[in-house]
């Protein structure tokens, strides 16, 4: 085969109507297969070598409304009013991760050591163990005070040590709880694609950003190395913009 031949094959992918990630995928497929042909001289010469792919799509997080979120929060608030652990959990951690767009990694890791109730600030380690301080507001604050006070009690045993949010067993949260946890959320909520807590910590950045702070503020609160990984969340803030304009202005 030549290259001329992978060329051809991805065209046809294209015309087939494939996304652009799965073509992607496909060629990646075929330059690992032939390099290994290569190694196992099994092919004198590489014809995949110089394949190129079009380039990923890149899709814009779902972000959930403040409606929404005002929701959600009503009735974690309704629920933890009966002091049932579980539900005064529920409450702090979504709580938390609104208040702070912090990842659902970061969120299962955290130690009561971590937490600074008087100044309302976290400390997190991040990606690449990298340590960064995050404020939360008082919302977050109320609900932290009564799962520590009222809650964790309940659930707390030998295993838990210092973790702030607790599983079953009393051992450390893992985040497949807390991901189920946010989604069922979600799901009661109905009329959103969002999924999971990855999509509260991306509309923690785009309403953070609708209400006017810096991007730079942004990317040191979420923890991103590069700038231009936050600036995706602008994109967001725009979209919403345009369709509220094209709906509300006379002559859009």
């Amino acid at each position: 085969m030549e290259l001329s031949d992978f060329r051809a094959w991805l065209g046809s992918l294209d015309s087939a109507g494939l996304s652009r990630s799965t073509i992607a995928r496909r060629a990646a497929t075929a330059r690992s297969f032939m390099a290994w042909a290569e190694r196992e001289e099994l092919i004198s010469v590489n014809p995949a070598l110089r394949l190129r792919a079009p380039k990923r799509e890149k899709s814009l997080p779902h972000v959930v409304t403040r409606a929404q979120l005002d929701s959600i929060f009503a009735s974690l608030e309704e629920a933890a009013a009966a002091g049932e652990g579980g539900a005064l959990q529920s409450r702090a951690l979504v709580e938390l991760l609104y208040g702070t767009g912090i990842r659902v990694g970061e969120l299962t890791g955290l130690d009561i050591d971590d937490l600074n109730t008087e100044r309302r600030t976290l400390t997190v380690l991040g990606k690449g163990n990298k340590e960064r301080t995050v404020p939360f507001g008082v919302p977050a604050a109320h609900a932290l005070d009564d799962w520590l006070r009222r809650g964790r009690p309940q659930f707390s045993t030998a295993a838990s040590g210092p973790a702030v949010f607790l599983g079953r067993r009393g051992g450390r949260i893992d985040q497949r709880a807390v991901r189920g946890a946010v989604q069922k959320l979600f799901a009661a909520l109905g009329g959103t694609s969002a999924s999971g807590p990855h999509a509260i910590r991306h509309s923690t950045a785009t309403h953070l950003l609708d209400g006017g702070a810096d991007l730079r503020a942004v990317q040191e609160i979420l923890g991103h190395n590069s700038l231009a990984t936050t600036q995706i969340y602008t994109h967001v803030s725009v979209d919403r913009l345009r369709r509220s304009y094209e709906q509300s202005h006379p002559r859009a």
